[in-house]
């Protein structure tokens, strides 16, 4: 109060603030306008005047720096704001998210546990927490963080998480309930949609994956990843022409997508176009080189094309960054098959026959080798255990075998004088079916070597993790059709998250 001499009373003045908050909210008024050089000069001013002891002035300099890239820098200036505040929560989490920010995981656990002590009902920091257990792989401690996450509060970017958790575990079914569970508490969110359609379109289910596609273009007809999603499918049934429109739209959002590229490539290739096809393929593996799909799917086309040493070549990459894929060692053989080298050749079979125990393909092709090197007692044991493999798929699933691939089992068999139809009673037509499988070899046998140089020329065309086969892996109907690879987004995640923890909200005054 102070006395008016004037008219003889007090006068009640506002109470001044301690020097400390003075500026706070002018540092916040330019902080929440992204005005940072002058947020910058104020933060100084405050600093110099408190003798570096203004804690809201240390808290905003700290997210600057963060914003701008300087992540241990502003992993101090948290860790002095902590010192000032040990009470406060705000200022552990932000000191763990730098942590975490730097790749410090484990060291970011043990702060986000510290900050849970004081704020146990702080959904962020169960979030964030379970987000540092998928970086160190502890699933099990992840998904209960996640799971208490939910508890509190629900989250879009928790329920995706926690779905991840389930692909990488490699628990498609666990992931769809999830997804659907999120989708339930956030039915207008994309990126949930586009995610359980593609889920549903790698096991196979066409309807629901359709569906889910379709209502996420329905909230966003821009979505290039449904799109993306959506002309596969069309794709995989055939529908080149459809698809490829659906394509040139995509291009417009992302031109440099290797996946994109990637199907077009294989669109041509249906489309028996095959030099656009290279072309397409060729940009895709210059966007991802270490995308074995695409290596494989240039090897494909250029088998297709009789180029026999490119296709080696490329299959000889896809092998080195896939070792445990037996049809890539079978398609390998192939090309080793026409470049003369038999003896690799058999090599190459034998791993397919080791890694693969489920495509009679791999065992159909070894024996027509075998057979056109005069190895009969070899071609008949690969066709036996082709046999084997045939029963059961046909006992499995109601799975319709190539054409091609059942005339040449029958012309083997007699062959082998084993008998015509004893494994098929009659070839299955498949209408849809465009490429042939087989492989050649140049030895004669009788009037002709079983498989010609035509059939090779279509050969191998089963795609990688697209197959119908009692793996599970989800796919095209036929063996023997190359379907496009890989979507965008891959749903099956073979890394880490690429989502950070959720951002924490800036602290106030």
């Amino acid at each position: 109060m102070i006395w008016n001499t004037r008219n003889s009373s007090y006068i009640f003045a506002a109470p001044e603030f301690p020097i400390l908050e003075k500026q706070n909210w002018l540092i916040h008024l330019h902080y929440i306008r992204k005005d940072y050089e002058a947020c910058k000069v104020v933060i100084k001013e405050q600093l110099q005047e408190t003798q570096g002891l203004c804690e809201y002035a240390i808290y905003v300099q700290a997210l600057i720096f963060r914003l701008e890239g300087n992540i241990q820098e502003s992993l101090e200036l948290f860790q002095t704001c902590a010192i000032l505040s040990p009470q406060c929560a705000d200022n552990l989490k932000q000191v763990a998210r730098s942590l975490f920010l730097l790749g410090k995981h484990k060291a970011a656990t043990e702060v986000y546990n510290e900050a849970a002590k004081l704020n146990q009902k702080d959904w962020e920091i169960c979030h964030n927490l379970g987000v540092c257990y998928i970086y160190l792989k502890q699933f099990n401690k992840a998904q209960d963080q996640l799971h208490s996450a939910l508890h509190l509060n629900k989250h879009d970017l928790t329920y995706i998480m926690l779905g991840k958790i389930h692909l990488l575990e490699g628990d498609l079914d666990k992931a769809i309930e999830i997804y659907k569970q999120a989708v339930e508490f956030s039915p207008e969110n994309t990126e949930l949609l586009t995610t359980l359609g593609l889920l549903y379109l790698q096991l196979g289910i066409y309807q629901k994956a359709f569906e889910h596609l379709g209502n996420a273009l329905t909230y966003d007809p821009t979505n290039y990843k449904a799109i993306l999603a959506a002309g596969s499918m069309m794709q995989t049934h055939g529908d080149f022409d459809v698809a490829l429109t659906k394509y040139r739209v995509v291009a417009c959002a992302v031109p440099e997508s290797p996946p994109l590229w990637n199907n077009i490539g294989m669109c041509f290739f249906g489309k028996k176009k095959y030099v656009a096809a290279i072309s397409c393929l060729k940009r895709a593996s210059y966007l991802a080189p270490f995308d074995w799909k695409i290596l494989y799917n240039l090897g494909l086309v250029h088998l297709t094309m009789q180029q026999y040493a490119s296709a080696f070549h490329f299959l000889s990459a896809a092998i080195n960054f896939q070792p445990k894929m037996g049809e890539l060692y079978m398609l390998l053989a192939v090309a080793l098959t026409n470049l003369e080298d038999t003896e690799n050749a058999k090599r190459a079979y034998a791993e397919a026959v080791r890694l693969d125990k489920c495509n009679p393909l791999v065992n159909l092709n070894y024996a027509v080798l075998l057979y056109n090197q005069g190895e009969k007692q070899g071609a008949l044991a690969q066709y036996q255990e082709m046999e084997k493999k045939v029963n059961l798929l046909k006992d499995s699933s109601s799975l319709e075998f190539d054409s091609e691939m059942v005339e040449m089992a029958q012309k083997l068999g007699a062959a082998l004088h084993i008998g015509e139809a004893l494994v098929w009673t009659k070839p299955v037509k498949d209408p849809k079916s465009k490429h042939r499988t087989t492989s050649t070899s140049k030895a004669a046998s009788f009037q002709q070597p079983l498989g010609s140089n035509q059939a090779l020329g279509q050969a191998m065309s089963s795609a990688a993790a697209h197959r119908k086969l009692p793996s599970g892996a989800g796919g095209t109907s036929q063996p023997t059709k190359p379907p496009p690879l890989p979507l965008e987004p891959e749903p099956a995640v073979e890394t880490s998250p690429a989502e950070a923890p959720a951002q924490i909200s800036e602290k106030q005054e």
